[in-house]
């Protein structure tokens, strides 16, 4: 029995001491780094759609969740089943780790496809998305106000094209990791700021009609600041040189808006006609 306890034993302590050398062989920041792209890209372009939707108060937080909840089980399901099909030490390395997983399997190839679709959808997602944005900033001067200027059939060319050109001229330096860090620090600024936005506009404006109201208020909000902040010091970690260049973009553009395009804002465009109000509802209260 004193045999069989002891051998026993050895091997509790040698399947232990294999576990924890393969936890400290999984490259954590790698697999944050893949992580965060993935879910936080998926979910900001669903509000650029609020002026399509047919009831924005309605249509467009029950959109994020859906999309919320399809990730979380999508992620779960990848997590789960493609660790327990190759293996943790493997899959920490991959880049592709659901059809790694699969092996040369026929499941392979349809997943394969499966994520080529899923691409192309992305890429015009993508292209409605920053030309939304690119639109809205156009159309209040906060950008040029040329790329604002729609076609006959009222589309904005210029939104459309031009950053689509300065994204491919990107792609041509072959930094795809680089270009991918660099969208996570632009995300996870942004997300600072919504949620800061939603704080205040909580505390100056309490009364204000709220069609849909933030589960817990400041309070989710606050803890959600805590995290997006927390993001933006991680991706300083994982990629220095990309969160610098994103850095310093953004810097550049708050010199040229605080230079020159604030001199030449355009009074009567949705946006300002809205701060206005807001502004003068702030001077009768």
């Amino acid at each position: 029995n004193v045999g069989w306890c002891t051998s026993r034993s050895s091997k509790m302590v040698s399947v232990r001491t294999s576990i924890l050398e393969d936890l400290d062989a999984y490259p954590r920041t790698s697999r944050w780094s893949r992580a965060t792209p993935s879910t936080a890209k998926s979910l900001e372009g669903v509000p650029l759609a609020a002026e399509e939707a047919e009831n924005p108060a309605k249509d467009v937080p029950r959109g994020i969740i859906i999309a919320m909840a399809t990730l979380v089980v999508t992620g779960a399901l990848v997590l789960f089943l493609a660790t327990g099909a190759g293996g943790a030490l493997a899959m920490s390395t991959s880049g592709n780790p659901l059809v790694e997983a699969l092996g040369n399997s026929v499941w392979a190839v349809v997943v394969n496809y499966i994520g080529l679709a899923g691409l192309i959808a992305s890429f015009f997602s993508i292209m409605y998305a920053y030309s939304r944005q690119t639109f809205a900033l156009s159309r209040a001067g906060y950008l040029p106000t040329s790329l604002s200027v729609t076609n006959s059939r009222k589309a904005p060319v210029l939104a459309i094209i031009v950053p689509g050109i300065i994204g491919f001229l990107l792609s041509l330096t072959g930094q795809g990791g680089v270009l991918l860090n660099m969208a996570v620090f632009g995300a996870a600024v942004s997300y600072v700021l919504i949620m800061i936005s939603h704080i205040v506009l909580r505390v100056k404006q309490p009364g204000l009609n709220r069609p849909y109201k933030t589960p817990g208020g400041i309070v989710t909000t606050s803890i959600a600041l805590v995290i997006a902040a927390a993001s933006v010091v991680a991706t300083f970690l994982v990629d220095v040189l990309a969160a610098g260049l994103t850095f310093a973009a953004f810097a550049a553009m708050m010199a040229y808006f605080g230079l020159y395009r604030r001199h030449h804002l355009v009074a009567n465009s949705p946006d300002e006609e809205f701060a206005a109000l807001m502004s003068a509802e702030e001077d009768v209260a």
